[in-house]
């Protein structure tokens, strides 16, 4: 199957890459991350779309998914479009090489040896999904946080998640100047500072575990090092985006220094930065999360497209 070109496909990639720009331009960095932490199973991209179609979308699911979790569609609902990718496979003609050398084969005429094979490619198709207010029926699982009392249900539970993700042990000890937490490679772990509330705890221990993730010197690329405002922006985002994923009020961040930080760069750029906070959110709130909620983000691109027959055939009956 070769790539498909299609118009709402075309104008939905431009909305995008727009969205983006917007994102910063107009300060709207603190949104996005709370639409993030809600959809963290989809890519960053997918999440913007989400955002930019319905801004009060809170969970995402293909109607097959919903089905599952014991709920469905409202009728006359419309969804959300997001861009699916659809693997294949095609098959391309090349010169054969030898597989130890990596060197050109030739034939006795002296020209390449040709040989066919198979690659793997994807290409992307506009896809719909909806939001948990489009569909009625079976109650979700949650977890729970009073914001008041400062409390984290289940907290023991979901700190030793945590600690069992961190790349480096985690410690409570005492902590230099006003900080809660730090993070040092060099001392070989992650300590957070006694005596805080669960809330805190738990925030704190997500951004410094987002520090150990994104900024080990040793995991380090080439290019110019990363600036410590730089890390601290994404450790920022990353803590945000989990704990406003299960709860915890964080409204009070300072985001003003994002905008300041991201001003000015090009779009690469921010969705490099996009997309290290996405990874890493998402992995520390599969840590947490418990599998019958994880299914709420999942897509299922097939039964989407039955639906669509169904629909089509009980037009034409009626």
């Amino acid at each position: 199957m070769a790539p498909v070109t299609d118009k709402r496909l075309a104008e939905l990639t431009d909305k995008l890459e727009h969205g983006i720009q917007e994102l910063y331009a107009g300060g709207r960095y603190a949104e996005y991350l709370a639409a993030m932490s809600k959809f963290h199973h989809y890519s960053f991209g997918n999440a913007l779309l989400i955002l930019l179609q319905c801004p009060a979308a809170s969970q995402v699911a293909g109607y097959g998914t919903w089905k599952k979790l014991g709920r469905h569609v409202k009728q006359y609902e419309s969804g959300i479009k997001i861009l699916a990718p659809c693997p294949y496979r095609k098959r391309v003609e090349q010169e054969r090489k030898d597989p130890t050398t990596g060197q050109v084969l030739y034939g006795p005429d002296g020209k390449p040896l040709r040989e066919t094979c198979y690659v793997s490619a994807t290409y992307f198709k506009v896809a719909t999904v909806f939001d948990i207010s489009q569909t009625e029926g079976r109650e979700l699982p949650r977890i729970g946080v009073s914001e008041l009392a400062g409390e984290v249900a289940d907290f023991s539970a979901i700190y030793a998640r945590l600690a069992e993700l961190s790349p480096l042990p985690v410690e409570q000890d005492r902590v230099p100047g006003s900080a809660k937490g730090y993070t040092s490679f060099t001392e070989g772990r992650i300590v957070l500072r006694p005596g805080m509330s669960q809330a805190q705890t738990i925030k704190t221990l997500v951004h410094e575990i987002a520090h150990a993730i994104l900024h080990d010197p040793s995991q380090a690329s080439g290019g110019e090092p990363r600036q410590r405002r730089e890390k601290e922006v994404e450790a920022e985002s990353v803590a945000y985006v989990v704990c406003q994923h299960f709860g915890l009020d964080t409204a009070d961040y300072s985001f003003g220094y994002v905008a300041g930080w991201s001003r000015g760069r090009e779009l690469a750029e921010l969705k490099a930065s996009l997309d290290r906070i996405h990874s890493a959110a998402g992995k520390i709130i599969n840590a947490i999360q418990p599998p019958e909620k994880q299914m709420v983000q999942e897509y299922d691109p097939q039964e989407q497209t039955r639906r669509h027959s169904r629909k089509h055939t009980e037009r034409h009956k009626k």
